[in-house]
């Protein structure tokens, strides 16, 4: 079938002579993921690439699984330039997926497991995709099956849905099928390669363009700071299609050292600890919450952690004492904290620097070629040490999201520069510490999550007159989100709320875990005020209110 009508374009465009500066400084190598993959397959054949479940497949596995699926997707009538949203978790089928749409010059759009219809109907719909790709079942049950029924009515232009096991009346990904001969050459490294999802400061995530060549590089560049090479075994614990397992330096880092990667379905010690112990993992990656709980098991376990090396954190930011402890409780493994974004710039502490760097930074940036602004919210230049709002601009940071100009007016000055949303400090060594969000954006165990978002499904239920989400310092998430309810007619319950909006088809994490209810908010003389105001007197009471107890 053919496409119904053009859809817009996908770009990420860097000015020439930034372009052409990337390039010389070696930055930009034209490398592509078809690419990467086959130059692996070719040199490390019979070496393991992925191991999943009872999937153990070499490198020329994948390669020839990643062809296969390749031709199976043209022979089902997609075409090059698609998009196909990847609902997949922690299996082997995640990466023949990807690398087949890669090879067949289609796009992937990463949604994560805990995904639900509102997102994934969201995605489907701004990226414009044909196609669907899900599990039949994730690894907490959920059937996507019915998602992809919901879906497929809701979205019309959605012309394929290919399922991982069974897929009742869809195309089974197994029976793919197709002429690999028809398979078209690499795509311009310059190319959108795939579209990631940002957690948007308002309403539903923004759509993230990545290229071949700003992807790539992020990828290598983090294997040489995180000491990541052919002989390294990669954990993703975390799931795969997030930013942070992805490049960081991630399964993609460790494909493109020629490494293994080791997929573990939940990041639960109890089915992690033992895949280190019988893989011989030496690294991997973990959230702050996690991170703990991986301390406090590791010294009980009976489980051999010895070839774990480094630890990376990151996703939200770990505080100098739960670094301690996690440092404390594996002084075999180097930790290493991260901060990062999807939309780009990247900081690591370095696996040598002392232990007050790793302990109470986030690190520094990958490149040479990463330009930071510290600003007031004036927009002038704050000196070392004093808190300001993180700018950003450089050779794997992005320009423009996709289909979305008033956010773009918003998060990119006319100069290039992406405004993070985030506050921090910088070191006289050029580390940041982070301090929170200028946004009102909740950090969430590393899940992003728009307060505004959360407060439009709220002021949906009948009882509900009014709402306002805030963040709250969390030791165990980082952040929480806390909802201030004013109600209307019959008072709602909070565990009936909670229950209310778990119908919504949202991912389990936006729910509120706290519920306030009030009588009114607080106005000016003039009656008004702005959310964002409101939301801080909020968050500043109820810390207030904590305090005291």
């Amino acid at each position: 079938m053919e496409r119904i009508a053009a859809v817009l374009p996908l770009n990420q465009v860097w000015p020439d002579d930034f372009a052409a500066r990337y390039r010389a400084a070696g930055h930009w190598r034209g490398e592509t993921f078809p690419g990467v993959l086959r130059a692996r397959a070719t040199e490390r054949p019979d070496a393991l690439a992925i191991i999943g479940g009872d999937q153990r497949w070499t490198y020329a596995d994948l390669w020839a699984r990643a062809e296969a699926a390749a031709a199976g997707f043209l022979g089902l009538g997609l075409r090059p330039g698609d998009r196909v949203v990847v609902q997949l978790g922690n299996i082997a089928e995640f990466f023949s997926t990807v690398f087949g749409l890669f090879r067949a010059q289609m796009v992937p759009v990463y949604a994560l497991p805990g995904h639900r219809l509102t997102e994934i109907a969201h995605f489907a719909t701004k990226a414009e995709a044909a196609g669907y790709v899900c599990a039949d079942r994730g690894a907490d049950g959920f059937d996507y099956r019915v998602l992809a029924r919901q879906l497929r009515d809701g979205v019309p232009d959605l012309r394929h849905v290919v399922v991982v096991g069974d897929a009742a009346e869809f195309t089974p990904f197994a029976g793919l099928d197709g002429d690999r001969a028809a398979l078209p050459g690499d795509p311009d490294p310059s190319s959108v390669a795939f579209l990631q999802i940002s957690g948007g400061t308002t309403g539903l995530s923004k759509l993230i363009p990545r290229t071949h060549d700003d992807y790539l590089y992020s990828c290598w560049a983090s294997n040489e700071i995180c000491g990541v090479n052919a002989e390294s075994v990669f954990l993703c614990a975390l799931p795969a299609a997030h930013n942070f397992p992805m490049s960081s330096p991630g399964h993609l880092g460790a494909l493109h050292a020629g490494a293994r990667v080791v997929l573990s379905p939940t990041p639960s010690p109890d089915v992690a600890f033992p895949l280190i112990a019988r893989e011989g993992v030496t690294i991997t990656g973990l959230v702050p919450p996690l991170a703990l709980l991986w301390a406090q098991s590791a010294a009980a376990t009976k489980h051999d952690l010895s070839s774990l090396r480094v630890l990376l954190v990151g996703g939200a930011k770990l505080t100098p004492e739960a670094a301690r402890r996690v440092q404390d409780a594996m002084p075999d493994c180097r930790l290493q904290q991260v901060f990062g974004m999807a939309e780009g710039l990247v900081n690591y502490t370095r696996l040598d620097d002392p232990d007050a760097i790793v302990l109470e930074t986030q690190g520094r940036p990958i490149s040479a070629d990463d330009e930071v602004l510290i600003l007031d919210d004036q927009g002038n230049p704050v000196p070392d040490g004093q808190p300001g709002n993180l700018l950003a601009r450089g050779p794997y940071t992005i320009r423009a999201y996709h289909n979305d100009a008033a956010a773009n007016a918003r998060s990119f000055t006319p100069d290039g520069f992406y405004r993070t949303g985030d506050i921090v400090c910088r070191t006289p060594e050029g580390y940041l510490v982070v301090q929170g969000r200028a946004g009102d954006h909740i950090n969430r165990a590393g899940e992003k999550i728009s307060a505004e978002e959360i407060e439009d499904h709220l002021l949906a239920h009948p009882n509900v007159f009014d709402a306002a989400v805030v963040s709250v310092p969390d030791e165990y998430l980082g952040e929480r989100s806390c909802a201030f309810i004013i109600p209307r007619g019959d008072r709602p319950r909070a565990v009936a709320l909670k229950a209310w909006m778990r119908t919504r088809n949202i991912a389990d994490f936006k729910v509120p875990d706290q519920i306030v209810l009030v009588e009114s908010f607080e106005t000016t003389a003039a009656g008004k005020i702005s959310r964002k105001e409101l939301r801080a007197r909020l968050r500043a009471r109820l810390l207030e209110q904590e305090a005291e107890q």
